[in-house]
């Protein structure tokens, strides 16, 4: 995302960003159509991860981009549209802006309030049915929408903010839920994101378990947000090659049931 939003790298630096973690051996990526300044800009992310595939020396058999449809950026504002209608449209954009036939993993951004669950998924069905969509995902939703989406089509996956000052995802249950029913949980912000994750090195705890293991804070962090549970996957961000680097090299982080009694008791100000 914030390789396109506002405050965006060029784009030969947002090359190297993405180039950098397919070299460390990084096999999903993130995307969304509204990864973009406005309307104007709709499908900027998903036409630089086109980009950066096509450009890129390594295999690309095994890369998933994943995608999402459900918001619409007027002015640059965030609001959710999820009407059946507006994802046929969004869905054939994306294919376009990806240079793709069939999108690999179709996430709904958000539900839309002005519209029943079980359409917006009843028409992501249809695309799947039609072979636009390999798999069906969801985006910030509760275990309520979670059972409400399985009546409609298989869910594969659920993307959800969780990190050490936004824990909801586990207290709420839906951590809890995708590992039981196989369902790969999706981290977003898994530091915080933005001015929060800047808060990470001077964490004193963090700072003692990193200093320990030889690691950053950043690692430490996010290798307690693996550790949440067995379908897990930390989806970080990065507008470096340095920072998108450095957040891969947690996946073999190894924290001891003290260290993530000492995270899970700490306190991670959000002021």
């Amino acid at each position: 995302m914030h390789l396109s939003i506002d405050g965006r790298p060029t784009e030969d630096v947002s090359l190297r960003v993405i180039h950098a973690v397919l070299d460390a051996g990084a096999t999903l990526l993130d995307t969304a159509n509204v990864y973009c300044l406005d309307d104007a800009d709709l499908g900027h992310n998903e036409r630089l991860m086109a980009t950066a595939l096509r450009t890129w020396t390594g295999p690309r058999e095994g890369i998933l981009v994943a995608t999402k449809a459900g918001l619409t950026r007027p002015g640059g504002r965030w609001e959710r549209d999820a009407r059946p209608a507006s994802l046929r449209a969004a869905c054939d954009r994306s294919l376009r802006a990806l240079g793709v036939d069939r999108i690999a993993l179709y996430q709904l951004h958000a539900p839309d309030p002005q519209v029943p669950l079980e359409d917006s998924l009843g028409a992501m069905a249809e695309l799947q049915r039609a072979g636009k969509v390999r798999w069906i995902g969801l985006s910030n939703v509760s275990v309520a929408e979670i059972d409400r989406a399985g009546r409609v089509v298989s869910v594969v996956s659920v993307q959800n903010r969780l990190n050490p000052f936004f824990r909801e995802a586990i207290t709420d249950g839906v951590v809890r839920i995708c590992g039981e029913r196989g369902i790969g949980f999706l981290a977003y912000s898994p530091t915080g994101g933005g001015r929060l994750t800047k808060k990470l090195p001077g964490h004193p705890v963090l700072q003692r378990i990193a200093a320990r293991l030889g690691i950053t804070p950043h690692q430490v962090c996010l290798a307690w947000v693996l550790a949440q549970g067995p379908s897990v996957i930390a989806i970080p961000s990065a507008r470096t090659t340095g920072h998108a680097v450095d957040s891969l090299k947690a996946a073999a982080v190894g924290l001891t049931p003290g260290d993530l009694h000492d995270i899970d008791a700490a306190e991670f100000s959000r002021a």
